[in-house]
């Protein structure tokens, strides 16, 4: 029997390992950049300015005068100690690596000078000093291997010169361990809650998005399914006024009656279709007869109002002229229905009690839909605080089916208005 062994991938060198844990994280976006407030972002080139001018010549004084170093080589150091300060406001890995160095070098370099007593080795304190700084920025902005390989090459190099100069040494490299390693650690905690608040924010953006496309899509599926009633009505008169026409005109001509029986075919092949995309907008659990009951109309306004009245919410109702039967588009007539459904149900929902007003009219080939509602008549709470502005959606995508408009909106005594202008003509 054989058997399949799956072979790992050659190991990274360690080489490549060193590289990849000593990789900044990021782009060189500057410290706290991304704080909406414009002092908070100018804050860390204050900080850094303000201890390269202080740390700069102290640095260089401290080594040639307390430490006996050459003025030459002190000044050298306190450039490459202090002057990489300015560039950890945007990258804080490089300014350590190069302090680091530098202290290193100064360190070497103590080494070779007799030490004064009382002068704390391998590094003085204006270097320990500048690598806690630096530390504190690497914390902020590196991955936490990054921190923890930093801790550890701090560490491990000043305890390779206390070994190699025991006579040398202070136990104030251990004191500066400690406390960079606090400092990596805090910096590391408030780059991990900044990560996690930035993240958060952007989920709640993309939910948010997301929410209010999925509202936009369902409100077109079910004006799609309505929208099928009404087409599939208008079709199915077509093929049957097509398939009769024969039997219903005399003397009909050949070429006619063969006309006529292609107009019937193209219908029924249309509302085949249209039952397609019907079995694709319909769920399973959604085909109730109810769905397929005729759609109501402005016919059915009174009945609506009648059915809010005896919710509780007062409601005048006015429809002039009151239109004929069939004398509207049944999409134009349902989208009225539907406008004046919704508007009626945020009123309950959200100013319970208050006195509402419905104009329903026809008037120069548009349908005209105003509802208006005063502020809550009492002290009752509304229904809901917060919806979800599915109503809203519905209202615009209806209107725009039609080619409408729709004007929404408080008003300045405490209600709301909506206003819908839907064209037939």
């Amino acid at each position: 029997m054989l058997q399949s062994s799956q072979h790992p991938g050659p190991r990274p060198s360690p080489l490549a390992l060193l590289r990849d844990v000593f990789t900044p994280a990021g782009p060189p976006a500057p410290l706290l950049g991304q704080s909406r407030r414009g002092a908070v972002r100018r804050l860390p080139y204050v900080v850094a300015a303000l201890f390269t001018a202080v740390l700069l010549p102290v640095t260089g004084t401290v080594l040639s005068e307390d430490y006996g170093l050459h003025s030459d080589a002190a000044a050298l150091l306190a450039v490459l100690q202090a002057g990489p300060l300015l560039l950890a406001v945007r990258r804080p890995l490089l300014a350590w690596a190069v302090v680091f160095t530098a202290d290193l070098a100064g360190a070497l370099a103590l080494m070779t000078v007799p030490l004064p007593e009382d002068r704390p080795w391998p590094w003085p304190p204006m270097g320990m000093f500048g690598l806690l700084l630096l530390m504190l920025a690497v914390g902020l902005r590196e991955r936490p291997r990054t921190l923890v390989a930093v801790w550890l090459v701090t560490g491990a190099t000043g305890l390779a010169l206390q070994a190699a100069s025991p006579e040398r040494g202070s136990p104030l490299w251990l004191t500066m361990l400690v406390t960079g390693g606090l400092l990596l650690l805090i910096g590391g905690a408030l780059r991990g809650r900044g990560d996690a608040r930035r993240a958060l924010a952007e989920q709640e953006t993309i939910s948010e998005a997301e929410r209010a496309r999925r509202t936009l899509l369902e409100e077109r599926t079910r004006i799609a399914r309505e929208l099928h009633d009404v087409v599939a009505h208008h079709m199915s008169v077509i093929t049957v006024q097509a398939d009769s026409a024969p039997y219903r005109i005399a003397d009909l001509p050949p070429a006619a009656g063969e006309e006529f029986a292609a107009i019937a075919a193209t219908a029924r092949e249309s509302l085949t279709e249209m039952r397609r995309l019907l079995g694709v907008l319909r769920s399973e659990d959604a085909r109730e007869d109810g769905e397929l009951a005729p759609q109501p109309g402005v016919a059915r306004i009174p009945q609506l109002v009648e059915a809010t009245v005896r919710a509780g919410l007062p409601v005048e109702l006015t429809i002039d002229p009151a239109p004929e039967p069939g004398g509207l588009p049944q999409a134009v007539d349902l989208s009225a229905y539907r406008i004046v459904q919704e508007a009626l149900a945020n009123v309950v929902r959200h100013a319970p009690g208050a006195a509402t007003r419905v104009s329903v009219s026809a008037a120069g080939g548009s349908v005209m839909v105003l509802v208006v509602n005063a502020a809550a008549a009492g002290p009752d709470a509304p229904l809901e605080s917060d919806g979800t502005g599915h109503g809203l959606v519905g209202m615009r995508e209806r209107v725009r089916l039609v080619g409408g408009s729709l004007d929404t909106g408080p008003l300045a005594g405490g209600g709301y208005r909506v206003a819908a202008r839907l064209p037939y003509a």
